[in-house]
């Protein structure tokens, strides 16, 4: 996936627990766990939001683009 999400990463600079984060946003321990992962397909632009008002934080500093290396042409 070229789609990486740094939420563990703001989530260690800001010295906070998923525990607190899912508490502030409003969501369970477990989403929290599945957006640190990265094993989520979307998310809403208002739980976005709300990650951001309780990391005090930018939505480019949480999601991250990275190039999917490219597939060698059958060379092993």
């Amino acid at each position: 996936m070229a789609i990486v999400v740094n939420l563990d990463l703001m989530l260690s600079k800001r010295k906070m627990r998923s525990k607190a984060l899912a508490q502030a946003i409003g969501i369970t321990e477990q989403n929290v766990s599945l957006l640190k992962s990265g094993k989520v397909k979307g998310v809403r632009f208002e739980t976005l939001e709300r990650i951001c008002q309780a990391l005090d934080c930018q939505p480019g500093e949480l999601l991250e683009w990275r190039p999917d290396r490219p597939e060698p042409d059958g060379e092993s």
